[in-house]
């Protein structure tokens, strides 16, 4: 047995020389295993919560500043659901008080508490949305269909962050062992996400022309003799610039003109008391949910079906939803409940007092503006335009992040994706999706003409968003939360059931608009699947064809094969294994470079990964030849370095790599360690009889030098179990250094990136449906998108290409 002391010099090396101190504490010695995987510590502490403690300073200026990026959207809302609910007149005097209760109780219901108040606890780490709720499900149950799932993935930080279910909750495992082992439940719950999906950028490209024209409409009070084409062609106009500021960066524009919607809503709260004093205080019967009884008694199947226009009192909660990662919950929830639930609701109760008295068609086309006084219209007229188009880039901005989001799944063709601020990692611009946007937004407007018929389209993607979300929701509660079985019931019972009645009407009109929308979604989500089938079927194909220990020695060790100077990084989507384009390469051209590293871009299911925690690293034998395997890990809404940025990064942490290799790992057998004392300066290792070291499922990770953590004993204690190490002498500390020099001298003469261009067809006795799908939609669908050297930002005098072909 041999007692050392270590001490560190600089990052990345230290001094070994024998320690002579007297022993104070023997701990119980611990037994490692080897275990047959990549591996490397996730030892970052757990990060704190997104939403943890805060100041109320903090939460007072993140409530105000969500005003401008969360509520336009919904606070611009009021000027057309009334005009849209009684397109054909008011039949009753109590029709107004009716509707009016059913807007309330449904603001409160669906908006304020299930999504204020319920919803924005089930984030990813600060993220919300339908893609969100996806991904915290795929963190506690194996739910992915790629088959790329690593047990070292959970060891990251943020992933670590949730614990798992507890064994006792017996519906958890119930939860999970369905979704694990029911192959329809695994696509059943990827089919709703990318439904809600598809909606949802589906209901991007209406939000701007149902908010724009209703605020423009409003010209028509001073303007008579304007025609609804020019009124038409002022909303193209307006939407064509907005597209087309979005490439700088306009998710400022929530933060910006926050003050421009907090006076909106303000106006709004203050005409909607002037219209409930001056016209009828009585409206606020309609608090009293009698109305809404009196209401569906009266109108019976007509009530029912205007439920459709109803719900677009609560438009823009799926980006409220979905935005959260700006902000705090604590901060939404304070700033939606005195800010913007009184003054929606006043202005929809000072609305319905101003229909009791004014029944009219004239009056009710235009109410918004035939209500508010008319010193106030040129004010509340240039506020409305200014706030919906504030609110519809709340939307864009939604569909931005969800397009990204689709990447990180490998559901969609790959776009390019920009991020316009250094500063805030959330604002994206794709101009591909932007121009998309803005010429299916004009189309609309042209098509339509008036906000009756864009909120007929409108409706169908908000309330099947709604159920999705509620189905997701209760997935959520069932395997995440610890909630009794009894308010899950209840939440699911109550929302299932109400959305249930919204989306009946909706869907009761589905040959006067609500196809549109739908027809969009069925392209979007027919490129989705047809993509991820192909991904994944290709994913496998490579995974069943992997080169084998063995072959991957046979062709390292070929006479013929010639070593060329360089850094030769060879990208693949597999995560383990040598991928079957390699030996195909060699066939073809029998040349590696001196150093060869196996890359694997992999996106994990949470929003961020530390580059501390990003590679894993693992050496294919024999190890003279210097070749690598590695996992460069990342969240879906991380973004790629730049290659040359990339490459520093990881060669920075293959030289930690070689180093913790030598020092922890270099043989099969298990290894005692007994720490003798708490000190920095006293511990001892005890090899077993075979003299070997043993390789780890968790290494060090490669940022800490071994001496850094013999600096923190409290540290070092706890990473009891998760390192190893053995008698240092000169001659392996020499190998390390070479080895180190080795991968340096090779990095400066030259970084060659290896692409496969892989050509997937069906096999020739496929059947016709997957013969179209693969051959003809993918092929479509792939060579109209950008090359992976584009997203990986890869110069292209140092690209080389290698093709191939998969029958799959």
């Amino acid at each position: 047995m041999a007692h050392y002391h270590a001490s560190a010099a600089t990052r990345g090396s230290m001094e070994i020389v024998p320690y002579s101190g007297e022993l104070d504490v023997e701990l119980p010695p611990v037994d490692v295993k080897r275990q047959d995987s990549l591996y490397r510590d996730a030892t970052m502490p757990a990060h704190a919560g997104h939403h943890g403690q805060e100041s109320w300073v903090r939460t007072l200026r993140l409530a105000f500043q969500c005003v401008g990026i969360l509520y336009a959207d919904l606070g611009t809302s009021p000027l057309y659901v009334y005009a849209n609910t009684f397109k054909n007149g008011v039949g009753h005097p109590d029709d107004v008080l009716g509707v009016l209760s059913i807007i309330i109780y449904s603001f409160i219901l669906f908006t304020m508490i299930k999504i204020v108040f319920i919803a924005l606890y089930a984030n990813d780490d600060g993220d919300g949305g339908t893609f969100a709720l996806y991904s915290l499900i795929s963190r506690y149950a194996k739910v992915c269909l790629i088959p790329n799932q690593q047990a070292e993935d959970e060891l990251v930080s943020r992933y670590r962050h949730r614990a798992k279910p507890s064994a006792t909750l017996r519906r958890a495992q119930w939860m999970k062992n369905l979704l694990e082992t029911s192959k329809a439940a695994k696509i059943s719950l990827f089919f709703l996400t990318i439904l809600a999906t598809a909606l949802a950028i589906s209901d991007c490209m209406l939000t701007p022309p149902i908010s724009v024209l209703a605020a423009v409409n409003g010209l028509k009070l001073r303007a008579p003799h304007l025609t609804t084409d020019q009124t038409v062609w002022i909303t193209v106009g307006i939407l064509v610039v907005f597209f087309s500021v979005q490439r700088f960066g306009t998710d400022k524009i929530g933060y910006t003109f926050a003050p421009v919607v907090f006076v909106w809503l303000l106006l709004m709260a203050a005409i909607g008391i002037y219209n409930m004093v001056k016209y009828d205080i009585g409206t606020l019967k309609a608090f009293n949910a009698k109305y809404i009884i009196d209401y569906f008694r009266r109108n019976k199947k007509k009530g029912w079906v205007s439920l459709g226009e109803i719900l677009l009192c609560f438009t823009g909660t799926e980006a409220l939803f979905a935005d959260l990662g700006y902000f705090s919950i604590r901060s939404i929830q304070l700033s939606f409940t005195f800010g913007l639930l009184p003054s929606v609701l006043l202005t929809y109760i000072g609305q319905a007092a101003y229909l009791r008295k004014h029944t009219d068609m004239a009056d009710i086309s235009n109410v918004f503006f035939n209500s508010i006084p008319s010193s106030l219209f040129w004010p509340t007229f240039v506020l409305a335009l200014i706030a919906s188009v504030i609110g519809s880039q709340a939307m864009i901005s939604c569909a931005f992040a969800t397009m990204s989001h689709l990447q990180a799944l490998n559901c969609f063709p790959r776009v390019k994706i920009l991020h316009t601020s250094r500063r805030y990692s959330g604002q994206l611009y794709i101009p591909e999706v932007n121009i998309f946007l803005c010429i299916s937004a004009c189309v609309v407007t042209i098509g339509f003409r008036t906000t009756g018929f864009i909120a007929k389209a409108h409706e169908i993607c908000v309330v099947l968003v709604m159920v999705i979300t509620t189905l997701l929701m209760t997935i959520v509660m069932l395997l995440v939360w610890k909630v009794n079985i009894w308010w899950i019931a209840i939440f699911f019972i109550v929302y299932i059931s109400t959305e249930s009645i919204y989306t009946a009407a909706v869907l009761y009109k589905f040959t006067h608009g609500p196809y549109v929308p739908l027809a969009m979604s069925a392209v979007l989500m027919l490129i989705m699947i047809v993509w991820h089938y192909v991904h994944v079927k290709r994913y496998k194909y490579e995974l069943e064809h992997t080169v084998s220990r063995d072959e991957v020695k046979d062709l390292l060790e070929r006479r013929d094969l010639k070593r060329v100077p360089g850094l030769g990084l060879f990208y693949t989507e597999l995560v383990q294994g040598i991928p079957p384009i390699f030996p195909h390469l060699i066939e073809k051209i029998p040349t590696i470079h001196s150093v060869i590293v196996f890359i694997t871009v992999k996106r994990l299911p949470i929003p961020h990964v530390d580059v501390s925690e990003r590679f894993l690293f693992r050496q294919v034998e024999p190890k003279e030849f210097m070749v690598f395997r590695c996992v460069a890990r990342y969240g879906y809404r991380d973004k790629l370095e730049m290659a040359n940025d990339f490459v520093k990064v990881l060669v920075e942490y293959l030289q930690y790599y070689v180093r913790d290799l030598n020092l922890y790992g270099v043989g099969d057998e298990p290894l005692k360690i007994i720490f003798h004392s708490a000190r920095v300066d006293s511990f001892t290792w005890e090899r077993k009889p075979s003299g070997h070291v043993i390789y780890a499922e968790e290494m060090l990770t490669p940022a800490q030098s071994f001496s850094e953590l013999t600096m923190h004993p409290v540290s070092m204690s706890s990473r009891l179990a998760h390192f190893q190490t053995g008698k240092m002498n000169l001659e392996e500390m020499l190998k390390i250094e070479e080895d180190q020099k080795i991968i340096q001298r090779e990095v400066d003469n030259g970084v060659v990136y290896i692409i496969g261009e892989t050509e997937v067809v069906a096999k020739p006795h496929s059947n016709l449906l997957k013969k179209i799908i693969v051959n003809y939609i993918y092929s479509f669908l792939r060579k109209n998108s950008r090359n992976g050297e584009k997203m990986l930002s890869i110069p292209r005098g140092q690209l080389l290409k290698a093709g191939i072909t998969y029958e799959i």
